[in-house]
């Protein structure tokens, strides 16, 4: 538990509200508090998104531009989805960039995207079974199952993170669902 300097008060009982209007009147101190407070959320939404590939890197992308950001932010009571919705973006970049490499070094090697073999389902892990899946969804798929299922995100908060209606969102889940399902049936996986 952290309090805050010269008050005494947990950084817990302080509201994310809070800590941004103090960050925007210039305290660093309460940045460094949202960046505890949401840290391994940012983290694992980016992991589950991209993958493991410069994770570190993106991290610090998404509070840098936060930390840029705070600023142009209108609602400090939405600041969750306010940093969700940065996260979403910096993703987007990433796979963007991530294609954009892959296809140009595909043409460099003058040859087809190789495709790696299926690896020995006897060996693997629930958990690893469950990010095959999630790397068989659309981006968008994923960014609805990770937000609202993995990280817990409520549908309406979903929605405005990534800039859509609440019923595209349920439809998506809906959607996203039932493919996991399928593959991991396909896996060999009772559910």
């Amino acid at each position: 538990m952290y309090l805050v300097p010269g008050v005494g008060v947990p950084t817990e009982d302080i509201s994310d509200s809070d800590l941004a209007e103090k960050c925007l009147q210039g305290d660093r101190q309460s940045f460094r508090q949202l960046y505890r407070r949401y840290q391994q959320r940012v983290r694992s939404t980016l992991y589950q998104l991209c993958g493991t590939s410069a994770l570190d890197d993106l991290v610090q992308e998404v509070f840098l531009r936060a930390w840029k950001g705070l600023p142009q932010l209108r609602q400090t009571a939405q600041f969750s989805t306010w940093l969700y919705r940065i996260t979403w973006n910096v993703a987007c970049d990433q796979r963007r960039q991530f294609a954009q490499q892959r296809n140009f070094n595909n043409k460099l090697e003058n040859q087809d995207p190789k495709q790696s073999p299926a690896p020995d389902l006897m060996q693997l892990h629930y958990q690893d079974l469950v990010k095959r899946a999630l790397e068989q969804l659309s981006l968008e798929h994923r960014a609805v199952i990770v937000l609202h299922d993995l990280e817990e995100v409520p549908q309406k908060e979903v929605a405005e993170i990534l800039g859509i209606p609440v019923g595209t969102v349920k439809s998506r889940l809906f959607h996203a669902r039932a493919a996991m399902r399928q593959f991991l049936q396909k896996q060999g996986v009772q559910l």
